[in-house]
């Protein structure tokens, strides 16, 4: 069973949500598979390259009792591996579409869920209302680092654990503007690293990503108030091949494509 905020409206969105809403609420119905298998899934796997749980350990093995959020949860299967382990979950996203496929999903697999459709930069939530929060390429690429962290650090209380996997900034440094597969050179700054238009691309065209550079994260962590607990850049495993997104799997095992973050409200 899940539920949905009845109250959450377009309204008045920044000019990069709406743009992020308009392209998911388009391309739902591309991810429903995906949002299958991963609910089906026994233990959890993670990011473009399905890194183990048992590897990277995003999750505590036991959340009974916690109240955690996913934030920007798609097809909500992350929320589903966490109300497995015993949690009360919230999961906002963008798109209703995505939630349509959360909601179905959900009550195909019993498991209870509240969703909620809006902004995760803007959570209609009290402060210090949860334990723990993740985003995997949820709020942790298409939403504003400025803001959707400082949502999370209000969010979460004294000691509560924020976990998020996204793209690495050194991929992007990679990426063509055009969309197109990263190669072996730099074709954008790293420094001064934030956001990336990708309305006008030539492949697989829309959408507003962010992303800063490492020490960007860390400086925004400090001012915020976040202690850093582990910095993780998964590797493309050995089986893979191909082009998975944007990214070849051979250049994933020889330079970073994502990262996972694991800090703490201090």
């Amino acid at each position: 069973m899940s539920s949905s905020d009845p109250a959450a409206t377009d309204g008045d969105l920044a000019d990069h949500v709406a743009e992020n809403r308009r392209h998911w609420d388009e391309m739902a119905h591309e991810w429903v598979a995906m949002g299958e298998r991963a609910w089906a899934r026994a233990e959890p796997s993670w990011g473009i390259w399905s890194v183990p749980e048992a590897e990277l350990k995003l999750l505590p093995a036991d959340m009974t009792g916690l109240e955690a959020i996913e934030l920007g949860c798609g097809t909500a299967y992350v929320s589903a591996w966490m109300a497995r382990r015993g949690a009360r979950v919230t999961a906002i996203d963008n798109s209703d579409a995505q939630l349509a496929t959360a909601r179905l999903l959900a009550d195909e697999h019993g498991i209870e869920l509240t969703l909620w459709h809006g902004n995760a930069e803007e959570v209609p939530a009290p402060d210090e209302s949860f334990d723990f929060a993740i985003s995997e390429y949820g709020a942790a690429i298409w939403c504003d680092p400025e803001a959707w962290l400082r949502e999370a650090h209000r969010l979460l209380r004294p000691g509560g654990r924020l976990v998020f996997l996204g793209n690495h900034p050194v991929v992007l440094a990679c990426a063509p503007e055009s969309g197109a597969a990263v190669g072996d050179r730099l074709v954008r700054p790293y420094f001064g690293m934030h956001t990336l238009d990708w309305r006008d691309a030539q492949v697989d065209p829309g959408g507003v990503n962010f992303c800063l550079p490492i020490s960007g994260w860390m400086a925004l962590f400090r001012q915020i108030g976040f202690g850093v607990d582990d910095l993780r850049e998964p590797r493309a495993p050995e089986e893979a091949s191909g082009v998975n997104f944007f990214v070849d799997a051979e250049w994933a095992r020889r330079w970073p494509s994502e990262l996972v973050w694991k800090v703490h409200k201090i």
